[in-house]
């Protein structure tokens, strides 16, 4: 007998999470062992619902156009389950003649895949659960890289070369520009691939990994400004200080969710305070999730790769585990997907290695940028600036 499979997505969107649910269903299509297709309309909370979106008949033509769709197709969550909600799921998927799962999301996702894994085997339930990684920071465990980071990397990146080539053609102030990573400095630091080819780089860059110090920040800002006076500087959504609280206080809490201050604003502030020099303070937030016209063909590609590689492998009868890549070579690029057991990867974050961060903490090492370059599919736009080093 057929079972139907069913596809959720879990925690923030990214350029490229339509592309894993593409690759997905594609994969499932092709399948003699799959009723029908469904997906959970806004993630954990649909399957409660037993609210689905039927996959099954959609043409072809019309999910090749996810490949191209920001944001959640299907709908995602962040709701907050507990044991009770488990094996309410469960319950739901065997009403519904459900065989097969994929969770597709970043470290919380994972962990909920785990325990809906943990929960049907409890329960003796013939229901196999696998992981599809996504997420823009980059801190899944054990995968070389996670869906959703290479655009997000793009994006900041081009962001970040559009900025400095702004600020060179109006050099009078400071101006902060606030990256996502509330924990985990990637995005971050690939502000850096905006020296490719241009050498617009940005001066500074300051990641959570690193202690904030707001002394060794004001005089970092202190010595540019003896030769130059546009300076851009590109600080983490989460910096720390060598306490470990955030140096913006939470603004309020809503159950489990902090809301923090910007702190591109604040950084923009200590300069104007304490160096009474013009600046101001940028946060594409969203923005670097959603566009389309900056995604990664590589990234693409690969969350495409990604979808299929779980589909089949949970149709092969695995469970418990997530499909991750593996980097064979960067030079030329080349991965291979593997499947890594689900619970290496639940709630672990990964975080920036010593070795891709400089000596004084405020930077990138080339050995970051070696390994970055490949996920940005393809070189950045390309700028043309005279303003500095070209007078006759």
């Amino acid at each position: 007998m057929k079972k139907n499979l069913l596809i959720i997505h879990g925690g923030g969107p990214t350029a490229v999470i339509n592309s894993s649910l593409y690759g997905a269903v594609m994969e499932a299509k092709q399948s003699d062992k799959v009723g029908r297709i469904l997906a959970a309309r806004y993630g954990t909370g649909g399957l409660m619902k037993e609210e689905f979106i039927d996959l099954t008949d959609v043409s072809d033509e019309r999910l090749r156009a996810l490949r191209d769709t920001p944001g959640s197709a299907i709908g995602t969550s962040r709701d907050q389950l507990e044991e009770a909600e488990y094996e309410k799921m469960a319950e739901v998927c065997v009403r519904h003649n459900i065989g097969y799962i994929l969770f597709n999301g970043g470290n919380g996702t994972m962990d909920t895949c785990g325990k809906m894994f943990r929960m049907c085997e409890k329960k003796g339930l013939d229901i196999k659960v696998m992981g599809i990684p996504k997420t823009t920071d980059n801190d899944i465990a054990v995968t070389d890289h996670s869906p959703g980071f290479g655009s997000a990397a793009r994006f900041i990146a081009q962001s970040t070369k559009e900025l400095i080539a702004d600020v060179r053609g109006l050099a009078i102030h400071v101006v902060v520009l606030e990256a996502s990573g509330r924990n985990a400095g990637w995005i971050t630091a690939a502000s850096a691939m905006a020296e490719d080819e241009d050498g617009l780089k940005p001066d500074l860059i300051y990641l959570p990994e690193i202690p904030f110090d707001e002394e060794k920040y004001i005089h970092d800002i202190e010595e540019l400004l003896k030769t130059k006076t546009g300076i851009v500087v590109v600080a983490s959504e989460g910096l720390k200080d060598k306490d470990g609280d955030p140096v913006v206080k939470p603004i309020f809490k809503v159950g489990r969710s902090t809301y923090f201050g910007d702190v591109s604003a604040h950084l923009a502030n200590l300069v104007i305070q304490r160096l009474g020099y013009k600046a101001r303070g940028e946060k594409p937030g969203l923005l670097g999730r959603a566009s389309i016209p900056l995604q990664s063909i590589t990234d693409r590609e690969e969350a495409e790769e990604a979808g299929r590689t779980a589909c089949r492998a949970v149709l092969a009868g695995e469970s418990g585990k997530m499909a991750a890549f593996r980097r064979i070579s960067t030079e030329p690029y080349r991965t291979e997907t593997f499947l890594v057991p689900v619970d290496e990867v639940m709630m672990h974050e990964k975080t920036m290695p010593a070795e891709f961060i400089n000596e004084n903490g405020n930077g990138v090492t080339e050995a970051f940028k070696e390994w970055c370059r490949p996920l940005l599919g393809g070189d950045l736009n390309r700028m043309c600036v005279f303003v500095e080093g070209d007078a006759k």
